[in-house]
C-alpha cells in the first residue's frame, strides 16, 4: 500500500462514527446475545468450528447483528460480499452470485453472503437466492429488524437458522461505554475526557439495549465537554428523544402484553403497556377497542359495569383525542384490570356457535315461532307458548331450546354469583318439573 493509500485509509477511519470504530474485533469483545453466543451455545460452537450454514439474523437495531457479521467475515476463510437490500437490485444479486458460482467451480471457494435489512427485499429478490442457497453456492447471513417469520418468504426460513437477538442489557452497554472512553487507538481515549457514573449509567439506562445509540450519545457529549467531564446534565443533553421501536410485530405483541396484563388484573403492567403503545404512536382508538372486548371477555358478567366503563371511554376517546385521552384509556384500562374475571359468557358463545357449525341445525320449537301474521295460526306456530309476565314470580316451566344443552356456566365471582344462584335455581325448578311429569 502507498503512502497515499494509507492516508486515505486513515482519513476514512478517522470519518468514522465512534459507534462504527468501536465495532468488536473477537467475540470477547462482543456485547450481549450470551443465549446463543454464550460458551458452548449453538452459534459459538457453529463459528468455532467454521461450520457455518445460512442464518438469519433477527433484532432491534443496535444489538450487534451487523457487528457480528464482520465479525464472523473476519474469521472466515470464505470470501465476504456485501448487500444493502434497501439499494440493491434483482441484478446485483444476480451478478453477485454469478461471481459465487464461478469462484466456486474455478478453486472450491465459497462466498459469504451478507445482506443488510434483508426485509426490503421484496419476494423475488428473496427468491432468486433461493437455489445458490440452498446448493451452498453461498452461505447467507441476512440481518433484519422485522420478524423473519412475516417479512421473508418461507422457502428462505427453512433453509436457514433463525437467531433472535435481544437488546443489550444495561450492565452490557454499560461496559462498552467504559472501553470506549478509555480506548486511545479506536475510542476517545485520546480526547482526554472522562464521565461520571451516574452520567454513564443514564446513557446505558436510556438506550433501551442499543449499543449504537449510547456510543453516538457518548461521543457527541465527549465532543462537546473538550476535554472535561460529562456529567449527568451533559449526558441528557446529547441523547434525542427516545424513538421507540413500534413495527408491525412490537404492535401485536405489546397489545397482547396490554390484554394479558387486563386479564391478570395488574393495573401496573396494564398502564406500563398501555404508555409505551401510546407513546410509540399507537392510534387510541384501537387501545379503546381492545379494552372494550376485555370488560366483555374477560370481566363480563362478574362485573357487567366494566363494560359501561369501557364503552364510555371508547365514546369519550373518539370526541377528545390526544393527548387527553390518555387519563380516559388509564380509568378504564385500570378498571377492567382489577374487576373480578369471567369468561363464561365468552365461553358459551363459542361452544354455541360451534354447535351450530358443526352439529345439526334445531328447528325452532312451534310454540317459540312467530304467531303475528296472516295464517300462522293455521300451522300453528305460537301454540302453547306461555308468556312469563303472566306468572307471578315472572317464570314458567317451558322449553326453549328443544334440547337439553348447558352453554352458559357462570362462576362464583363477583357479580356473577349471583346469577350463578338465579340460575341454579332456574335449572332446578326445570328438573323438578321434569321429574313431577314422569311420575
Amino acid at each position: 500500500m502507498g503512502l497515499f493509500d494509507t492516508l486515505e485509509a486513515s482519513n476514512l477511519e478517522d470519518a468514522k462514527p465512534l459507534a462504527a470504530r468501536m465495532r468488536p474485533r473477537s467475540l470477547a469483545e462482543f456485547a450481549g446475545q450470551k443465549h446463543f453466543l454464550g460458551d458452548g451455545k449453538l452459534l459459538r460452537r457453529i463459528l468455532e468450528a467454521d461450520r457455518l450454514s445460512s442464518v438469519i439474523f433477527y433484532g432491534p437495531p443496535g444489538c450487534g447483528k451487523t457487528s457480528l457479521a464482520e465479525l464472523i467475515a473476519s474469521q472466515t476463510k470464505s470470501v465476504f460480499a456485501r448487500l444493502n437490500a434497501a439499494s440493491a437490485g434483482v441484478k446485483e444479486v444476480r451478478a453477485l452470485l454469478e461471481q459465487a458460482r464461478d469462484r466456486l467451480a474455478a478453486d472450491g471457494t465459497r462466498t459469504l453472503l451478507f445482506v443488510d435489512e434483508l426485509h426490503h427485499f421484496n419476494r423475488t429478490q428473496q427468491d432468486v437466492l433461493l437455489p445458490d442457497v440452498e446448493s451452498g453456492v453461498v452461505r447467507l447471513i441476512g440481518a433484519t429488524t422485522e420478524n423473519p417469520f412475516f417479512s421473508l418468504v418461507s422457502p428462505l426460513v427453512s433453509r436457514s437458522q433463525v437467531f433472535e437477538f435481544q437488546p443489550v442489557s444495561t450492565d452490557e452497554v454499560l461496559a462498552v461505554l467504559r472501553r470506549a472512553l478509555t480506548d486511545r487507538e479506536r475510542g476517545l481515549g485520546a480526547l482526554g475526557v472522562s464521565a461520571t457514573d451516574d452520567a454513564l449509567a443514564f446513557l446505558a439506562e436510556v438506550s433501551d439495549g442499543d449499543v449504537r445509540r449510547a456510543l453516538t450519545a457518548l461521543e457527541i457529549g465527549a465532543h462537546s465537554v473538550q476535554r472535561g467531564e460529562i456529567d449527568l446534565q451533559v449526558a441528557q443533553e446529547s441523547i434525542q428523544k427516545k424513538a421507540i421501536r413500534y413495527d408491525d410485530d412490537t404492535h401485536y405483541d405489546a397489545a397482547s402484553a396490554l390484554i394479558k396484563s387486563m386479564r391478570g388484573s395488574d393495573p401496573d403492567a396494564t398502564v406500563y403497556w398501555l404508555a409505551r403503545m401510546l407513546e410509540a404512536g399507537e392510534d387510541p382508538r384501537f387501545l379503546a377497542r381492545r379494552i372494550v372486548i376485555a370488560a366483555a371477555e374477560d370481566v363480563g358478567n362478574a362485573d357487567p359495569q366494566a363494560l359501561v366503563v369501557a364503552n364510555a371511554a371508547a365514546q369519550a376517546t373518539l370526541f377528545i383525542g390526544m393527548p387527553e385521552c390518555r387519563i380516559i384509556l388509564s380509568q378504564a384500562a385500570t378498571y377492567v384490570a382489577l374487576a373480578p374475571k369471567s369468561n363464561a359468557a365468552y365461553v358459551a358463545i363459542d361452544e354455541a356457535l360451534d354447535d351450530v357449525r358443526q352439529r345439526r341445525v334445531l328447528p325452532v320449537p312451534t310454540h317459540l315461532k312467530d304467531s303475528h301474521y296472516g295464517g300462522a295460526k293455521r300451522l300453528g306456530h305460537g301454540e302453547g307458548y306461555q308468556y312469563a309476565h303472566s306468572s307471578e314470580d315472572g317464570w314458567v316451566d317451558q322449553d326453549y331450546l328443544g334440547i337439553d344443552r348447558s352453554y352458559y356456566r357462570p362462576v362464583e365471582r363477583g357479580f356473577e354469583s349471583e346469577l350463578k344462584v338465579r340460575l341454579d335455581g332456574f335449572r332446578q325448578r326445570r328438573s323438578n318439573s321434569a321429574g313431577e311429569s314422569d311420575d
